[in-house]
């Protein structure tokens, strides 16, 4: 029984080890978008863009500015997936 559990918990650590990464480009369960900017942001004032979680009904990116703000933008709109793009590669390469 005692094996048992252990097993389990190595692999629970395991599991949520290996999807660290791509929680930093995801947000957590229940934080989702139900209102959506429709300007473009400049990219100098970008500062983080983070997809809603996979359940969410809209699929959105929550983009973070220079000066704290949060803002919400369709996955579909063409400059929020370069500037999503952009971060990420700037993530892997700082790994």
């Amino acid at each position: 029984m005692k094996a048992t559990v252990g097993l389990l918990l190595l692999l629970l650590t395991v599991y949520y080890c290996a999807a660290a990464p791509q929680q930093l480009l995801e947000m957590s369960h229940g934080q989702c978008c139900f209102k959506f900017f429709t300007r473009r942001i400049p990219q100098k004032k970008i500062v983080s863009v983070i997809k809603t979680h996979s359940a969410c009904l809209e699929k959105a990116f929550v983009i973070g500015t220079a000066t704290g703000r949060r803002i919400c933008v369709s996955q579909s709109v063409t400059w929020a997936q370069e500037a999503f793009a952009s971060m990420a590669n700037l993530q892997n390469d700082d790994e």
